[in-house]
């Protein structure tokens, strides 16, 4: 009896078993054991090449920051110091890559001069060093990723998620920004920057990281769907045409009120002025 069991091949022998309580568990390993080959099979070489081709940039980015950025933010990017007690560069551990992405992407790092605010400028670094810097400094600890194109993607933009961008726009951000958006002067030599011609990239990773003196509207605060409707609303605030003809820079009253001080009351001093040197010369006539 034992030499016919031996005989069955494994097939016939499940066949025969079938009914057999643990024969649905033998069927189900089999399976797993089917599943597990043909991953072992295909997906390794898959994963060991991303994470060759992710440990070179981030190796790549830390050679870039050796050179551009340590000697401010410390070689470790723990923070440095000016030799004189003060900090040079701020600690970079935990700022993820999308604060470094906004930083070096729009040209206000490396900083050309320490300051009350750094100005945006050309990029230093083209957009692969970009990653590779920021892919480094993500490694150091967790922090905000780079967004998605379609977080910011606003081509699809209804005038209602417009009309609902500059609602919180002129509730969170006009204070500085100006309800224009063009900017605003603040205390101690800083000032809030224009958002016209900003890439909408940008104006994400600013509202999600929180640059200089800006507060941070992370997604617990400001949803992902709010932040791409205030995007829109500054790109329909950018297309939007002056109605007078001339928007003297949209700063509201201070550049109006300039513009009539100097050009309205200016022509009456003027006109004042010729009307009593015309006045004077009738009476030096008549007078002769």
């Amino acid at each position: 009896m034992s030499e016919k069991r031996l005989s069955l091949s494994p097939a016939r022998f499940l066949s025969a078993r079938r009914r057999h309580r643990s024969a649905g568990l033998v069927v189900l390993l089999f399976g797993l054991l089917a599943v597990g080959s043909a991953y072992a099979a295909f997906a390794p070489d898959n994963a060991v090449a991303d994470n060759s081709a992710q440990s070179q940039q981030i190796e790549e980015g830390k050679k870039l920051f050796a050179v551009g950025c340590a000697s401010c933010h410390g070689l470790n990017a723990e923070g440095g110091g000016n030799g004189e007690g003060k900090m040079a560069g701020p600690s970079l551990i935990g700022v993820g890559a999308a604060a470094v992405d906004f930083q070096v992407g729009t040209g206000r790092m490396p900083a050309m001069q320490p300051g009350a605010q750094i100005p945006r400028k050309t990029p230093s670094y083209t957009a692969k060093e970009i990653e590779a810097l920021a892919a480094y400094v993500a490694s150091l600890a967790p922090g905000p990723a780079v967004p998605a194109e379609e977080s910011y993607d606003i081509s699809k933009a209804t005038d209602e998620q417009i009309t609902r961008g500059g609602e919180l726009f002129r509730t969170n951000c006009t204070a500085c920004h100006n309800f224009a958006g063009r900017g605003g002067a603040l205390p101690g030599g800083k000032y809030a920057p224009s958002l016209m011609n900003v890439d909408p990239k940008h104006i994400y990773e600013a509202m999600l990281t929180g640059p200089q003196q800006m507060p941070v509207f992370s997604d617990q605060v400001l949803q992902a769907q709010d932040k791409r409707d205030v995007i829109a609303y500054l790109n329909a605030l950018q297309n939007q045409k002056d109605p007078g003809g001339f928007g003297l820079g949209r700063l509201g009253p201070v550049s109006e009120g300039l513009w009539g001080w100097l050009v309205g009351i200016g022509l009456l001093v003027a006109v004042a002025v010729w009307i009593g040197a015309k006045g004077v010369k009738a009476k030096g006539v008549k007078a002769e």
